[in-house]
């Protein structure tokens, strides 16, 4: 009887056909990261190869005519006085910039985080708002401000008697402007390590007789030290790869670095592609043998410092320095937002470009605001202008969707492709712009597909380059998102895409709004790519300024432009959290 009843309780065999069927939904899941590899390899990949077959051949690639007769004497080029200078100064710059970078902005986490200084919500803001500032903006602020004869900064020493002692065409000044606008990114890195430290270890060190500066110098510094490496690394590869900054300043003071140095290979007549990507195969791989460095330093040691338990970091007290470190912050603030924006604004509103003394401005006429709206009504600025919002907006658009879908593919399934599309994904972040600018162009002029002259081009590039920004947003956002409300509405007779659009998304709805909103200001300020694929009908706001600021003639209208182009950005920046903000307020 017992046998029996075992028996009748067995289930039911699944049927063949059943089988078949879930083992064909089962292998279409896993082959679903395929055609994604396939697109981002294609936006991603094939732009490096043309550099690469480019660098090891005898000719460009052109349309209707690649060629494969392979050589290695375009590599001489590296043996050229020219080139190795060009990279001394870059390795130069780039070092001491990082350097300087990390201490400005080591220094406002520090501060913020840790301590009682006054005004803190003030002073975090502070160590923000140069991103909001395009550093080739900066750059071409600074001009007006340093350049050796009629810079602002020296004629104000002059008319108080002194020598104009500042010149930003010079190693020491292009490496001011690149620290003080590539600092906040080491401000918002170590800001989120020092806020989540465990304080333990620096209670035991004063339990021990440790004093507050000699603790932080052993413990907190150390125990940061991630951060530290990796802003510090993404810095070094942003500034080594800067091609803007050193375009308006490094190139006046005849300073060459690499990314000027392959851009004007380029514009050669006739030009030097072939070289130029030989230079530009280097340049990607220093930017690789800097990451592996890093990595191997960090894989040595355990930072473990947040553990389960609740903890708050400790704030020291400052005592005497609590006003001298606010007056360090506003110099900050001075240097690279006030006396820019000043800058701009005097050099927009001056019926003369050039200014021999502060006193001029008195004359009658010597200040005109009419460049405002000369700027702004002229045909050239609402065609950029146009072109500027519409490429940003769809470029975010897209590159938050194809985010999306890669993060989601890598770790929401178990697809055959999923670990090869977050490597390629993450790309270009080894490849700087300047190079892959260059293969963008050589990619879209020989593809049979009519987009290179459009503004399609521009949107295509600016995916491509900004494809690791996008997907690490989103892949964080959905390593932390629990996936049992997505699974359990499929449970419930849900498809997986109607889960996802009515579970996932909305679960998500910060971070794709953060994404998007990221991508959209990295396309408004994106120079680089852009400088490669432009065509006359295509032009950026960010190229008629740099063509501007490059015609002597034109400074006032670059001025205005400039700073209308800043408040741009304000708007595209501020609308979507004001509106996320108010969304987020009706709904609770």
């Amino acid at each position: 009887m017992t046998t029996m009843l075992l028996d009748t309780e067995k289930p039911a065999a699944e049927p063949e056909h059943r089988t078949r069927a879930a083992r064909r939904i089962r292998n279409r899941g896993r082959l679903v990261g395929l055609p994604l590899l396939a697109v981002v390899g294609f936006l991603v990949l094939v732009p490096a190869g043309f550099i690469t077959l480019a660098a090891l051949s005898e000719d460009v690639p052109r349309p209707g005519s690649i060629g494969f007769d392979l050589t290695l004497d375009n590599f001489r080029v590296l043996t050229q006085s020219g080139v190795i200078e060009a990279a001394g100064n870059s390795l130069l710059i780039a070092v001491c910039a990082t350097a300087l970078a990390l201490v400005i902005g080591g220094f406002l986490a520090f501060v913020t985080a840790r301590t009682d200084i006054p005004c803190k919500g003030f002073v975090r803001l502070i160590g923000l708002m140069p991103m909001f500032l395009p550093s080739y903006v900066g750059a071409l602020a600074w001009s007006i401000l340093g350049s050796p004869g009629a810079g602002l900064v020296n004629v104000g020493f002059r008319d108080l008697g002194m020598s104009g002692p500042v010149n930003i065409y010079s190693v020491p000044g292009i490496v001011l402007v690149m620290a003080m606008y590539y600092a906040p990114y080491a401000f918002l890195m170590m800001h989120s390590a020092m806020s989540m430290m465990n304080p333990d270890l620096e209670d035991a060190a004063g339990i021990h007789g440790g004093s507050t500066w000699r603790t932080i110098r052993s413990v907190t510094l150390p125990l940061a030290l991630p951060a530290i490496l990796g802003s510090g690394l993404l810095i070094f590869v942003l500034i080594f790869e800067n091609f803007a900054v050193s375009q308006v300043l490094a190139t006046p003071g005849g300073v060459d670095t690499l990314p000027t140095f392959i851009y004007t290979l380029m514009n050669a007549t006739p030009s030097r592609g072939n070289e130029a990507a030989a230079v530009a195969v280097v340049l990607v791989a220093v930017v690789v043998t800097v990451t592996l460095v890093q990595r191997r330093i960090l894989a040595k040691r355990s930072y473990t410092t947040v553990s389960g338990k609740g903890v708050k970091a400790r704030t020291l007290r400052l005592g005497r320095f609590r006003t001298p470190a606010l007056l360090v912050a506003l110099l900050y603030f001075v240097l690279s937002i006030v006396a820019p924006l000043l800058g701009l604004l005097l050099s927009a509103i001056r019926t003369s470009p050039y200014m021999s003394s502060f006193g001029s401005l008195t004359e009658p006429g010597a200040l005109n605001i009419t460049s405002f709206a000369t700027a702004v009504t002229s045909d050239v600025f609402a065609k950029t202008a146009a072109n500027s919002v519409l490429v940003s907006l769809l470029a975010a658009l897209a590159g938050t969707v194809l985010a999306f879908l890669a993060g989601y593919v890598v770790y929401r399934t178990k697809a055959l492709a999923r670990g090869a599309l977050e490597s390629v994904s993450m790309v270009p972040l080894a490849i700087p712009s300047v190079v892959l600018g260059i293969g963008l162009l050589w990619t879209w002029l020989v593809m049979p597909v009519p987009v290179y002259g459009t503004l399609w081009v521009l949107i295509i590039g600016f995916v491509a380059v900004q494809m690791p920004q996008g997907f690490r947003g989103i892949a964080a956002a959905i390593q932390s998102t629990d996936r049992d409300l997505e699974d359990s509405a499929v449970m419930l007779g849900a498809r997986r895409h109607r889960a996802v659009s009515y579970v996932t998304l909305p679960l998500l709805r910060v971070a794709v709004s953060a994404t998007f909103l990221l991508l959209l200001m990295l396309s408004m300020r994106e120079l680089t790519v852009p400088l490669f694929l432009y065509t006359t009908d295509t032009e950026t706001l960010s190229i008629a300024i740099y063509d501007q600021f490059e015609n002597g003639g034109a400074l006032r209208e670059a001025s205005a432009t400039a700073l209308v182009y800043c408040l741009i950005m304000f708007v595209l920046s501020y609308l979507p959290r004001r509106l996320g903000a108010k969304k987020g307020a009706d709904s609770a």
